[in-house]
C-alpha cells in the first residue's frame, strides 16, 4: 500500500499540471485573439485548482495509472471560449485549439530537462523519485498532446481541422462534435487509440530523448 501511495504522490504533480495548464493555455490564447470569456469567468490562471475536474483530472488518470494502462490521459474543466468573439473566428480558432497541445509539448520538453539534470547531479535520496516524476511528466504530456491532436471534434485536432477546411466542409465536419465523445469512448474501449496514437507518442519521446541525450 505504501508503494502505491508513493507512486500516486510522484505522479500527481506532472499529471495535474499537464491537464490543467493545457486548458489554461486555451484561455490565454483566446484572450490574445479577442475573446475575454475565460478571463471574465476567472479561468485564465496558472493555478491548477481553478481547472481541476474531480473525475477527469484526478480519478480517471489515477485509475489508468494503477491498472498500468498503456495510454494515460484525462481532462480538466473546459475553459469557456466563445469563438464568435475572436477577431477572425475561423482563422483564430486554429491558434486557440493548438495552444493546449503546444503547452503539453513544452512541458514534456521541460520534464526531459529535469530528467537530464537528475542524471548530472550526484546520486542522492531524491534522484529516483525525481527521475520517476520526470518520466511521468514526459509520458502524460505527450499522450495528451497526441490525443488532443486527433482530428475529431471537440478535441483540439477537430477544431484545427474545422479552421483549415473550406467553409462548406468545415460546417459539416463540425456537426460531428455532438458524437465526438462517444466515438472517442468506442475507440478507447476497443483499444484502437493504443494502436493509432501510441506510435506517435513513442516517436516524440524518442526525439526528445535524442535531443537531451537520454538513454
Amino acid at each position: 500500500m505504501s508503494a502505491l501511495i508513493q507512486t500516486i504522490v510522484i505522479a500527481a504533480l506532472p499529471v495535474i499540471f499537464a491537464i490543467t495548464l493545457h486548458e489554461a493555455a486555451h484561455g490565454y490564447t483566446a484572450r490574445h485573439f479577442g475573446d475575454p470569456t475565460a478571463w471574465q469567468a476567472g479561468r485564465i490562471s496558472l493555478n491548477p485548482l481553478r481547472h481541476i475536474d474531480l473525475f477527469g483530472t484526478i480519478l480517471l488518470p489515477l485509475l489508468l495509472f494503477i491498472v498500468h494502462s498503456p495510454f494515460l490521459f484525462g481532462w480538466a474543466k473546459p475553459v469557456p471560449v466563445n469563438f464568435a468573439r475572436l477577431r477572425h473566428p475561423k482563422r483564430d480558432m486554429l491558434w486557440v485549439a493548438a495552444a493546449g497541445p503546444a503547452v503539453n509539448l513544452l512541458m514534456a520538453v521541460g520534464w526531459a530537462g529535469v530528467l537530464k539534470l537528475d542524471t548530472l547531479i550526484p546520486l542522492n535520496a531524491y534522484s529516483h523519485p525525481l527521475a520517476a516524476m520526470s518520466e511521468v511528466g514526459i509520458s502524460i504530456n505527450l499522450a495528451l498532446m497526441v490525443l488532443n491532436l486527433l482530428p475529431l471534434p471537440p478535441l483540439d485536432g477537430g477544431r484545427i481541422a474545422v479552421s483549415l477546411l473550406p467553409h462548406a466542409l468545415a460546417w459539416k465536419f463540425a456537426k460531428l462534435e455532438r458524437w465526438g465523445f462517444f466515438i472517442l469512448l468506442v475507440l478507447l474501449y476497443f483499444r484502437i487509440l493504443d494502436y493509432v496514437l501510441w506510435p506517435f507518442v513513442a516517436l516524440f519521446r524518442n526525439l526528445i530523448f535524442i535531443l537531451f541525450q537520454l538513454n
